[in-house]
């Protein structure tokens, strides 16, 4: 079986590869996402369906309508449950769900973010039924025990220990998206804080589970190797005596405006300080996204950007510098991290990327920039052809989060329209000095006692 799956994945990176430099060379391209058709049973699950018989490969996307800005009262329970799905069900032994599908060379795997939590499996066309009545029996009878509990539990700490905790990174992070958000629960970590995971209950799990891990609040993607009307009638069969939930509750909070500079210190032992700033920027769909990922392009994507250039080659002050756009359903973020050269100072850091935000908002972008950007965009757009599991994971998302699939004809015109007014206008608009926030993970100072408690 191990050959199998090396088979499995080497063919779809050689199809991957002629399907992508096939896109970049055609102006025209073939939108295989336009052919999808969607399905919603009795009890309002959506399946997404679209045959692509290029590689004997499917892939099998669950993406259920939770995240972290979900949780009202207890956090890190999205998550948490991103674990306790693969701890078995009353037909499924623990770790046996991964194993059946590893048996057959295929792969599953899962992640969560503030918005949803998302379950891939990609596997050989002929496992596709077992994938289905795998999915189904852990909805149906998923194992919420307190041995569960208290075994995953165990795991998530110790994650968020090491990614988070002992990262100076994740710190960061962590401090940036408490000062931004005042009021969307955006404001607390995905993982969620130790504190609340460290007293789950079971009856916290159950209640979770029960409101969001029903048929109306989730989409099922499939895409591959497979027949459609087959596949639609094992998920029917699978799915359909899921019973739906005849309310799910939504935060109706919204972010109020900021008007003023919010700032963090954290002290953290390490050598390579940590600089962090961001503004709240509008919501993944919005007309403005495009002209925000070029500008986010033009200060430093990449080696030879503004950003990067400046701090890491020619002040040599920065170790590394990358700013980045985040799209979230009901808003959004432009962030930008840089690493610290022990030697330098994180206020000159600061001071010189803000001089770059303060260009950006002043002076147009040149032509030979603003279509270097845009080209990069393009290239990583164009990536969401190039796979089954992209492809699902592209028409998952739009659905999920923005109700419909966006023509990617669309998304390349809009980032081809940008020019430098565009880029000028939202540097301008929402790269604001009285929004921005700002946190500084630096060395503590000997005078300082180190902090008692837990996060």
């Amino acid at each position: 079986m191990r050959a199998l799956s090396r088979f499995v994945s080497s063919t779809i990176a050689i199809v991957a590869l002629l399907r992508a430099a096939e896109a970049l060379a055609n102006p025209a391209i073939d939108d295989s996402a336009l052919r999808t058709r969607q399905t919603k049973l009795d009890n309002g699950l959506t399946i997404l369906t679209l045959e692509d018989h290029t590689t004997p490969v499917v892939a099998f996307q669950m993406w259920i309508r939770v995240g972290s800005s979900d949780e009202t009262r207890v956090t890190g329970l999205a998550h948490l449950f991103e674990h306790m799905m693969f701890k078995g069900s009353k037909h499924i032994a623990p770790e046996k769900h991964g194993q059946l599908i590893q048996s057959r060379g295929g792969r599953t795997n899962a992640y969560t973010t503030s918005d949803m939590t998302v379950y891939t499996t990609e596997i050989p066309s002929e496992a596709l039924p077992l994938v289905i009545a795998l999915e189904a029996e852990r909805l149906a009878n998923l194992d919420i025990s307190q041995e569960t509990l208290t075994s995953e539990r165990e795991v998530v700490l110790e994650e968020r220990r090491m990614r988070t905790e002992d990262q100076p990174g994740g710190r960061a992070r962590e401090a940036l998206y408490t000062l931004i958000f005042q009021a969307l629960p955006y404001r607390w970590p995905v993982i969620g804080w130790r504190s609340d995971i460290a007293n789950t209950t079971i009856e916290d799990c159950r209640a979770f589970f029960s409101t969001f891990y029903v048929p109306n609040n989730i989409v099922i993607a499939i895409v591959g190797d497979f027949d459609a009307d087959t596949a639609l009638e094992q998920v029917r069969e699978s799915f359909g005596s899921l019973v739906p939930a005849p309310e799910i509750p939504r935060y109706a909070t919204q972010e109020p405006r900021q008007d003023g500079i919010r700032r963090a210190r954290v002290y953290f032992d390490l050598r390579a300080p940590v600089f962090a700033t961001a503004w709240l920027a509008p919501p993944s769909g919005h007309p403005d996204a495009e002209a925000l990922d070029v500008a986010s392009e033009i200060l430093s994507g990449g080696r030879s950007s503004r950003v990067y250039r400046r701090l890491v080659h020619e002040e040599q002050i920065a170790l590394s510098a990358h700013s980045v756009y985040s799209e979230l359903a009901r808003a959004g973020v432009f962030g930008t991290f840089a690493s610290v050269r022990p030697d330098a100072s994180i206020d000159r850091v600061e001071a010189s990327f803000l001089e770059e935000i303060a260009r950006l908002r002043d002076e147009p972008v040149s032509a030979e920039e603003l279509e270097t950007a845009k080209r990069q965009i393009e290239v990583s757009i164009v990536y969401q052809l190039t796979t089954n599991e992209a492809i699902a994971g592209r028409i998952g998302y739009d659905v999920t989060i923005l109700g419909a699939i966006r023509p990617l004809e669309d998304r390349l015109a809009a980032i081809e329209a940008v020019n430098a007014d565009d880029v000028q206008r939202v540097a301008r608009t929402y790269l604001t000095d009285a929004g921005r926030n700002v946190v500084h993970v630096v060395p503590p100072p000997d005078s300082i006692e180190p902090a008692q408690g837990g996060s």
